[in-house]
């Protein structure tokens, strides 16, 4: 098969796909048509269907797709047109190929975070992140493998992991060079600062929102964790636990990004820079991923709330691999 990575703009797009998504919208002059996004290992890519004819089956989302058609460019980004449609059958198509994962070892990532938490010095911290990411096997299986988000960044398996470590060693240059930062807290903080999208979103294909993601988000999920089990750890200091969820509750940054309070600590600070420059910084690589290598401006990405561009130097890198 060829993989969604691989297509440039003018290539036949052709091969089994999962439809991540199905939309059925109209245009201004009110004529019907379908909004698609489909998926495989290496990524996602927005699919049209302009022309709802014979050729085009009954399908929906989640479903497996035959697809042929044409990849064009809207706003910078590959956009394909689907001129025809078919539900592929069981036998024809790897389930595994298409499930987006990090281009990163997960077990490395792992073990380096692993590493990460064997450097915290103060004991009730230490037992809370060793719970976790030491010793609680089915935790640690699930955490490898769950993705940071439904699409924005880090939508992938692995995404969580990759996005937990990246804030962590982030977090532990802001400690090496400011000395009023408590490095083991804020360590602490964001190993656990994403844990409740563990079960805000559900595990793949699906990746959606669950009950819990929709009603009560990962943030309000994860510092009630933490709370929770601070509280069992005997002689946890109740204000090192109290800091603790504050840098969880506050690490968006701002109160219209959902965070329940504006960070009152230097660590919480710390750590919703660490956060938000990995979130935009991969967010960036993600949309470069899916634009032409050698197209400079890219359009308005709504993600960062500018119009992006490629770097010279980074398009004659990609014109090399």
């Amino acid at each position: 098969m060829t993989y969604i990575e691989e297509y440039r703009e003018g290539n036949k797009f052709f091969g089994i796909y999962l439809c991540k998504s199905k939309q059925v919208l109209k245009t201004k002059a009110g004529k019907t048509y379908y909004s698609l996004l489909l998926q495989d290992k290496t990524g996602i890519i927005d699919a049209k269907v302009w022309e709802l004819n014979n050729g085009i089956d009954d399908f929906d989302s989640m479903d497996f797709i035959m697809t042929d058609g044409m990849v064009t460019s809207f706003q910078g980004s590959r956009q394909v047109n689907v001129s025809r449609i078919r539900k592929a059958q069981e036998g024809e198509y790897d389930p595994a190929e298409y499930i987006p994962a990090s281009k990163y070892d997960r077990e490395e990532m792992y073990q380096e975070l692993k590493g990460i938490v064997d450097t915290i010095g103060e004991p009730h911290l230490k037992k809370l992140a060793q719970k976790y990411f030491v010793d609680d096997a089915e935790f640690i299986k699930e955490f490898k493998q769950h993705s940071a988000a439904k699409s924005v960044h880090h939508g992938f398996v692995g995404g969580l992991l990759q996005h937990t470590l990246a804030v962590t060693k982030m977090c532990e240059f802001f400690a090496a060079n400011y000395p009023v930062i408590d490095r083991d807290l804020l360590i602490t903080a964001a190993l656990f600062h994403d844990i409740g999208k563990v079960w805000e979103i559900s595990g793949f294909p699906a990746n959606e929102y669950t009950d819990g993601g929709q009603l009560l988000g990962h943030i309000f999920l994860g510092a009630e964790l933490v709370g929770r089990e601070a509280a069992q750890i005997s002689g946890f200091p109740k204000v090192l636990a109290m800091e603790l969820c504050h840098c969880i509750l506050a690490h968006h940054g701002e109160l219209e990004y959902g965070s329940p309070k504006k960070p009152a600590m230097a660590e919480a600070m710390a750590l919703n820079f660490a956060d938000n420059a990995d979130a935009k910084l991969q967010t960036m690589t993600e949309a470069y991923e899916k634009a032409e290598p050698t197209l400079e401006w890219l359009g308005y990405n709504r993600l960062v709330e500018s119009n992006i561009r490629q770097s010279s130097g980074y398009v004659q890198k990609r014109k090399k691999l």
